[in-house]
């Protein structure tokens, strides 16, 4: 047994989401969203790096010590799954550890709007779950896949790094490919991946041009392609996209964009206030009549007046799922005008109801 393993489950059974290690530091965890120290001893350099030798292999060790990151997964039987990343910083090495839970949650029981559940039948088009690190991209997009291979026979394509949820194939037929195990990169397998004859394909990070010109064009092929961004919301999403490409290309991607975008999920994560835990708010944009004009004009500003015109087809802008937690209970108004994109409007919201608001 690896002796990372004891803290790993420790965590677990803590209800930790994260581990964090670092050289001439006492051992940390995030448990609720909070970060808090598990241990008085600081850890030294040389366990620290036994420690991480034991849990990667021989050519993963390699790649850390010559290029100082890495990025990777590792399971312990029955306990869970766990995203690893290695990195060096000023004092020596550092790790941080993610759990990854082994059973994959049904769409249905994430908290998700219900709408989001229609996205798993579409036939082909781009869509888009973006939010910062630790928001839970990873397992919205495992449930959308989850709910497909268990309703539609789909061949699905999941391109990651490193792979998270472990699929099994149901209706579906799926293939797991991890970027440095099983590809070069994200642009290289999705380019490979249009020639195996894909109904779904998931890019696991759109980083690059290449990966997201490659995943426009697929959408536009006719394959369903579901992809992340580190964006919290769909007028910044549009603008990312469109800013990675040079100015030469930037209408050409957008009159792609217009006819292939199916829905973007903008999603933060947020401490609860009324019980252990968090909970996700969320913003929706649907692809309805009006929004390929507005991409195509890079009128991304409209973008908000389009989404509350089409609450009766389940959008949602990411401010009114906040006051909405707010109003329930579930959340402080602190938090969640911390989050807020449009705070001038936020504070006004919380006065109109009469909620207790510190600033």
């Amino acid at each position: 047994m690896a002796q990372l393993d004891t803290l790993l489950k420790k965590m677990v059974s803590s209800g930790a989401s994260d581990l964090h290690l670092s050289c001439g530091e006492p051992v940390r965890m995030r448990i609720n969203g909070e970060l808090k120290r598990v241990s008085k001893s600081p850890l030294d350099q040389t366990s620290m790096y036994e420690m991480m030798k034991e849990l990667c292999r021989p050519d993963q060790w390699t790649k850390f010590r010559e290029v100082h990151e890495l990025d990777f997964a590792y399971g312990i039987q029955d306990v869970s799954r766990f995203r690893c990343n290695y990195l060096q910083q000023v004092r020596g090495p550092g790790a941080v550890f993610r759990v990854i839970p082994d059973e994959i949650i049904p769409l249905e029981k994430l908290g998700v709007p219900k709408v989001l559940a229609s996205l798993a039948n579409l036939k082909s088009g781009l869509v888009l779950v973006t939010g910062p690190t630790g928001s839970g991209k990873s397992t919205t997009l495992a449930g959308l896949i989850n709910l497909i291979n268990r309703r539609h026979a789909k061949h699905i394509i999941t391109i990651e790094d490193p792979i998270e949820f472990v699929h099994r194939s149901e209706k579906s037929f799926i293939y797991q490919r991890e970027v440095g195990a099983d590809a070069l990169s994200f642009s290289s397998a999705l380019h490979e991946s249009l020639l195996q004859d894909p109904d779904v394909i998931l890019v696991g990070e759109m980083r690059d041009l290449e990966t997201i010109s490659q995943a426009v064009t697929a959408a536009e092929m006719g394959v369903l392609v579901f992809g992340t961004l580190h964006t919290n919301s769909a007028a910044k999403t549009m603008d990312r996209i469109i800013d990675t490409f040079p100015a030469a290309q930037k209408e050409q991607i957008r009159g792609m964009l217009s006819e292939s975008l199916k829905a973007i999920v903008a999603q933060q994560l947020l401490k609860r206030s009324d019980k252990p835990g968090r909970v996700a708010a969320h913003e929706v944009l649907l692809h309805g009549p009006g929004l390929g004009n507005i991409i195509r004009e890079g009128s991304t500003p409209k973008m908000l007046s389009y989404i509350e015109s089409g609450k009766g087809r389940g959008m949602c802008m990411m401010d009114e799922s906040l006051i909405a937690l707010v109003k329930n209970n579930i959340v402080t108004a602190e938090d969640a005008f911390l989050k807020a994109t449009d705070k001038l409007r936020f504070e006004k919201w919380l006065h109109e109801l009469n909620i207790p608001f510190s600033g």
